[in-house]
């Protein structure tokens, strides 16, 4: 039995996709365990490149089966928009994704209820994507939201649909929300035909992985976000609204923590960041611009330009304390060819304090496409070295370019 979490190591965006996409090869289950249709998982393969928001990163490989897991808020037209787009590549997506019975729903009403809020804070605005994920885990938490499982009973789901439109009709109210719910009659109907289509794919997911770990079978549990937009340990108030480490992992799958062989931790070679919120290493803007158009920065779920910035060690040591990370996933190393010198930032994670900077010699050559880490340029792989000694955690795969191929693998 191998059980591995992968996690965000910093503000989530650190190519999480492409490390669960290249580990699938041999993985029997992928399991989203957290996040909506907030997060984007982008992936480089020979169908093009693609950006998954609720479908694990390893629907792509045939004998691996993929489960949006309990963790997860699911908006049903985003994920069927989602399926339909993988059904006409060609992928068997009906018999490999299984959906959680305990899955919330995203309705109609949390999307407006995110949107009156984010604009009723106005400069203390948080960024979010506007997606209604926010009031989705609220309903989840005050024990008034909709679940998956709900769909497969038209009674029992229509009931907790009308308490839920008439509860969320008189919020709107209070929010002064320009936006009004359709007509009840038509959205229930819609919902409706939404359980029609996705019945086949809904299950008890904890039975299957249950049974998936008796039988020694492959899993890799795929974090969504960063683990510093964490709700309890991240940037607050500045965060998303779940967990997002590795502890989440366990409570968005049902799989038991004793269960967990590793966690790989995933950060870019420099960091980026969406949205709102402090950010200690923050570059200036020219510098930032050369980055982001090098490492195409822009959100894959809004298109948001992200903002840029060094990487930061002294924050990255407290999220692999949090977090339990066993290994280190680098990414996008090749992004910081030819800058000179490399700042990383070694103290100073909170906001109130200022950031001591440590820099490293640069390299003149690009890394596209390297596999082996003794073909790097010395400075190169000074850098990797540099951040294996600071956190006192190995470097187990260096990224340098999108590709699943452009990876180094380094033995642990």
């Amino acid at each position: 039995m191998s059980v591995t979490v992968i996690i965000g190591a910093q503000y989530g965006d650190e190519g999480k996709g492409k490390i669960v996409d290249m580990l699938s090869a041999d993985a029997d289950y992928v399991v989203r365990y957290n996040g909506g249709n907030n997060a984007g998982h982008t992936i480089v393969n020979e169908y093009g490149t693609l950006a998954l928001h609720l479908i694990p990163s390893g629907i792509f490989y045939p004998q691996c089966k993929c489960i949006i897991g309990n963790g997860v808020v699911v908006d049903p037209e985003s994920l069927l928009s989602e399926i339909e787009a993988l059904r006409k590549l060609g992928i068997d997506v009906e018999r490999r994704l299984k959906i959680s019975t305990l899955a919330h729903l995203v309705m109609p009403w949390h999307i407006m209820r995110d949107q009156a809020q984010e604009k009723n804070r106005g400069a203390e605005k948080i960024g979010t994507t506007l997606r209604g994920i926010g009031p989705t885990i609220t309903d989840k938490v005050s024990r008034s939201g909709l679940r998956v499982g709900d769909l497969l009973n038209k009674e029992y789901f229509t009931k907790r649909f009308r308490a839920a439109y008439e509860e969320n009709t008189a919020l709107l109210k209070a929010l002064s929300s320009q936006n009004k719910v359709s007509w009840p009659e038509d959205l229930l109907a819609k919902y409706l035909r939404y359980a029609e289509l996705l019945k086949p794919y809904i299950v008890n997911t904890q039975e299957l992985l249950t049974d998936a770990i008796n039988n020694d079978e492959r899993i890799i549990l795929e974090g969504a976000q960063g683990a510093l937009l964490d709700i309890d340990f991240g940037t607050y108030p500045y965060v998303t609204s779940s967990a997002t480490g590795s502890a989440a992992a366990c409570q968005g799958s049902g799989i038991p923590p004793t269960k967990i062989n590793k966690v790989i931790g995933v950060a870019k070679a420099y960091t980026t960041r969406v949205g709102e919120g402090p950010f200690p290493t923050e570059m200036n803007k020219e510098t930032a611009k050369s980055i982001r158009e090098t490492g195409k920065e822009y959100g894959a779920t809004t298109g948001r330009p992200r903002r840029c910035g060094w990487l930061n060690i002294a924050s990255l040591i407290e999220v692999i304390r949090i977090n339990g990370i066993s290994e280190i996933a680098l990414t996008k190393l090749d992004v910081l060819s030819r800058h000179d010198p490399l700042p990383i930032g070694v103290s100073g994670d909170s906001p109130s304090e200022s950031v001591s900077y440590i820099n490293l010699p640069g390299w003149q050559k690009e890394l596209k496409g390297i596999t082996n880490f003794a073909d790097l340029p010395p400075e190169a792989q000074n850098y990797v070295q540099f951040i294996e000694k600071q956190t006192g955690i190995k470097i187990t795969y260096v990224s340098t370019g999108p590709g699943r191929d452009e990876t180094i693998k380094i033995p642990y």
